[in-house]
């Protein structure tokens, strides 16, 4: 070596040894030493840029699978269907993505269902696991590299409401609408204690005689038995008892509105459904009634079993009718029955018992039921034999039967049609007399029985119709919170 050295000298070359001297050498020498490892750096980082961005389409497509399980339409469905959905989305997206492996074990998708008693809220979530190929790692042996992520969508709709009509259908409810038709009824009627505000349906009245027959029915019609009039007609020539005077003279009855009220609420809740992507179910019920087999019950009567087609229950209310009786005092030929024909506190009861099943949360899981609401549209006055007397008390005064049904997690709204005082009505005056003290004794029990936020007063020339629709929509706002 050391004679090679020399005579690399001796002829004027470069010596070797000084190419470790040199700054220019160890540059060159150091680039061409890193070039391996660099390259693999680089291979590295674009393998690793690769995956970030293939993470970040997945994520996006679980975003959208994760909104695609709480949509209006899904919210209507349990949430194992949105889960299914939201699964076969997800996964249909992933298999677009070249270079991207899975196992759908490693793919979980969660749907929690939880009802706040106001709201039904879904909160969807997915995790998923994957790999992204490599291109240069896999010289170094890494074929792939972990990729997960997760998203999370929440949704909160109305939930399902089964609703229970309870319609007072009392002879209460015969009272004219509006201060014109309750002066037209007493003027027309002034053999009955100087004048009657009430359309009172009796099967055999016992003053229709003494009625003066130059009553004329302004236009045609028809009356309770079906009967049609002519306009130009005299009354009592045609027409029977004080509610076919009232078709007659045209005169609108509260139970006319209730009539009325109740179907307009059908088409209310079949609009509302479907905006709410909700199942409103309803049935209905009469406090009294001449549609079964015995005339002349007192006892509560199912009008409507409870059902979603809200078209049927509409055909059903436009037969909402009063109480026929057989004539004053007596509910049927000689019962002397003194007119006690109003047991509400016992039609509470029955409707509890009998009608009203456990509610649930209103989801749409399996084995969940809807929630309940229970409407009542009354003058919440009951007119009852009680200890052998006639008794005129409000509606559940001690407030007992209202709080065993709302303490079931049922919800109650009351419409109350207020029983006024009227000028003339002395029966009504020296019997009812609802103020005392300056209180309504029926509006305060019905108030108590509602509950909170679900009362609604209507009096004389009030629109039931349109105060028993805002109390729909305050029973179903009440349930519902904003997206």
């Amino acid at each position: 070596m050391q004679r090679l050295l020399t005579a690399l000298r001796r002829r004027g070359g470069t010596d070797p040894t000084s190419l470790w001297n040199s700054r220019s050498g160890n540059i060159a020498l150091i680039t061409a030493m890193l070039m391996i490892p660099l390259c693999f750096a680089l291979g590295m980082a674009f393998d690793f840029t690769l995956a970030q961005s293939r993470t970040d389409q997945i994520d996006g497509m679980a975003d959208v699978a994760a909104l695609g399980g709480v949509t209006p339409t899904m919210m209507a469905q349990n949430n194992a269907t949105a889960v299914n959905t939201a699964r076969t989305l997800f996964l249909s997206q992933v298999n677009t993505i070249s270079g991207v492996t899975y196992n759908s074990n490693n793919v979980n998708i969660t749907a929690n269902d939880a009802s706040s008693g106001t709201s039904v809220s879904r909160v969807l979530t997915i995790n998923f696991q994957a790999a992204s190929q490599n291109v240069f790692a896999k010289l170094l042996g890494m074929d792939t590299f972990p990729i997960h992520g997760s998203s999370q969508a929440k949704s909160s709709t109305a939930p399902n409401i089964d609703f229970y009509l309870l319609l007072d259908t009392s002879p209460s409810m015969e009272i004219a609408a509006t201060s014109s038709g309750i002066t037209t009824m007493q003027a027309d009627t002034p053999q009955q204690e100087s004048g009657c505000a009430f359309g009172c349906h009796e099967s055999a009245p016992s003053d229709l005689g003494t009625f003066p027959n130059n009553i004329t029915c302004p236009a045609a019609g028809k009356y309770a038995d079906g009967t049609s009039f002519s306009a130009g007609s005299k009354f009592p020539t045609t027409g029977r008892d004080n509610y076919d005077l009232s078709r007659c003279v045209g005169v609108t009855l509260r139970i006319d509105l209730l009539n009325q009220a109740a179907q307009n609420l059908m088409t209310e809740a079949a609009t509302t459904a479907t905006t709410d992507h909700a199942t409103y179910r309803m049935a209905m019920y009469e406090s009294d009634t001449n549609q079964v087999n015995t005339a002349n019950d007192l006892t509560l009567y199912q009008l409507q079993a409870l059902t979603s087609d809200l078209t049927a229950a509409k055909n059903q209310a436009a037969t909402v009718a009063p109480l026929e009786m057989y004539q004053n005092n007596h509910l049927k030929s000689g019962d002397s029955n003194q007119d006690e024909d109003t047991y509400l506190d016992t039609d509470l009861t029955t409707i509890n018992s009998t009608y009203l099943p456990t509610p649930g949360a209103g989801t749409n899981n399996n084995g969940d039921t809807p929630q309940e609401v229970l409407f009542i549209v009354t003058d919440a006055l009951n007119d009852e034999n009680v200890s052998g007397s006639r008794k005129y008390l409000p509606m559940d005064q001690n407030g007992t039967r209202c709080t065993a049904i709302k303490n079931r997690g049922i919800r109650i709204a009351v419409l109350y049609t207020t029983y006024e005082p009227m000028t003339g009505e002395n029966w009504y005056d020296s019997h009812i007399a609802p103020l005392q003290n300056g209180t309504d004794q029926m509006q305060t029990a019905a108030q108590n029985c509602a509950s909170p936020g679900l009362f609604y007063q209507v009096s004389t020339n009030g629109d039931v119709s349109a105060a028993l629709i805002a109390l729909f929509k305050e029973a179903v706002a009440t349930a519902r919170l904003t997206q």
